[in-house]
């Protein structure tokens, strides 16, 4: 398995990692979930993994421009998952699987020096 980051290519988050690991020689795909969307079984290990509370960024601008009635339909996994699947821009960035089956959540170059170093 290689090292895949999913995520939005404009996100300044994103850029940051991609030149990270471009910098550190870490070879790796990059799925656009604007043009490619989110895979759902992806998502599932995903939410397995980091747990859905993490995966959903009620940080971001998507978040903060949902109407009242979509944000209160995220209140559990299912719903969470729901939204997650018709609007990606609001899960948090990157994700990253890599190569050990592992999965993280947002931009951690010290995390991920540990994990390109395996």
């Amino acid at each position: 398995m290689a090292t895949t980051l999913y995520g939005i290519p404009n996100c300044d988050t994103v850029k940051k990692a991609r030149a990270w690991l471009a910098g550190e020689g870490v070879e790796h795909a990059f799925h656009d979930f604007k043009k490619a969307g989110v895979p759902p079984d992806h998502l599932d290990r995903w939410m397995q993994s980091a747990g859905w509370e993490k995966l959903l960024n009620r940080q971001g601008t998507t978040w903060r421009k949902l109407d009242p009635a979509v944000q209160a339909g995220a209140r559990d996994a299912a719903g969470a998952r729901s939204l997650m699947l018709a609007q990606p821009s609001v899960i948090k960035r990157p994700v990253v699987e890599w190569p050990d089956g592992a999965v993280t959540v947002g931009f951690d170059p010290a995390g991920w020096a540990l994990r390109a170093r395996r």
